[in-house]
């Protein structure tokens, strides 16, 4: 969908379920091509509706320019589903090359953390998305993740950056509290239909929808994306019923984030173990898991 016709039909312009991609690693330590291809098919053939590369999952701020371009170019080539890109950096010139690249290879669009490491007041983050949005010469979306920028968008701001900037099409509120995400959604509904606000956390996919947001982008859809799309799904055929019960099974699967060090290391090795083509390593340290916590993940998704 163009964003002209998500206007002309009062639709955001993406919507649904989304994975932020892992982003695998070999034994020497380099990006696994490979593994990506094969997860990639497992996603696309899963019924999600959308990739999110080199997210934090993705483990982004561990990759050199080059392996983020590499990635970049590569990983569009493997699916057809549409694709946002990450671009966040504590450098803008950066930023504008990886996104410049990620237009250039048919990304729907990009996405960007606020100024991060330095805190931003509201009046920085304002200045910042606009000098950004000026460089970019196509969509892009917020990244809003308080817990590791310690600064937040809120509904006030989101909705005064959306009335300037056309080209700010959504945001992913990863924020632990749905009525900050809601607070967007009630704000921007008077504003831009096109405009997606997808919620960070799984278990808030279901209160997203009802509340009138598009949809979840999270990391439970690198294991079981079909859950997420039969949840979409579900909803849209107006299955509650079905929604609740998928819901309550999204809640069950969520204790995998309290297992291990790394929820990174703990998503790659649960993948690895149900379908085999990954390996669990991360360049996050200390995070792999011991027999006990294997367990866990083996008594929580029944292998």
């Amino acid at each position: 969908m163009t964003q002209q016709e998500a206007k002309a039909s009062g639709q955001p312009l993406f919507r649904g379920a989304w994975c932020p991609s892992v982003t695998p690693f070999n034994e020497q330590g380099q990006i696994d091509f490979h593994a990506l291809e094969q997860h990639f098919n497992r996603l696309t053939q899963s019924g999600i509706d959308g990739i999110l590369l080199m997210g934090s999952i993705g483990e982004f701020a561990t990759l050199s320019m080059k392996e983020r371009l590499e990635l970049i170019k590569t990983a569009r080539k493997m699916t057809n589903l549409p694709m946002i890109a990450h671009v966040s950096s504590t450098c803008v010139d950066d930023m504008v090359h990886l996104a410049h690249t990620a237009y250039e290879h048919n990304y729907e669009a990009v996405m960007a953390l606020p100024h991060y490491y330095y805190a931003q007041t509201p009046v920085q983050l304002l200045a910042y998305y606009e000098a950004l949005d000026q460089r970019f010469n196509g969509n892009w979306l917020i990244y809003n993740f308080p817990a590791r920028t310690n600064c937040d968008l809120t509904a006030n701001l989101v909705v005064e950056l959306a009335k300037k900037l056309p080209k700010f099409v959504g945001i992913k509120d990863t924020v632990d509290c749905a009525s900050h995400t809601r607070a967007i959604v009630r704000a921007m509904a008077e504003v831009r239909t096109d405009f997606s606000i997808f919620a960070g956390f799984d278990e808030y996919l279901v209160p997203n929808l009802m509340n009138g947001g598009s949809g979840v982008l999270s990391g439970l859809n690198n294991v079981v994306p079909e859950l997420f799309a039969h949840i979409i799904q579900a909803y849209h055929q107006g299955n509650l019923t079905e929604v609740a019960k998928l819901h309550q099974e999204i809640g069950r699967l969520s204790a995998i984030y309290t297992i291990g060090e790394d929820f990174v290391t703990t998503i790659k090795t649960t993948v690895g173990k149900m379908y085999g083509y990954m390996g669990p390593l991360s360049r996050n340290y200390g995070g792999a898991l011991n027999q006990t916590q294997l367990k866990q993940i083996d008594a929580l998704f029944d292998l």
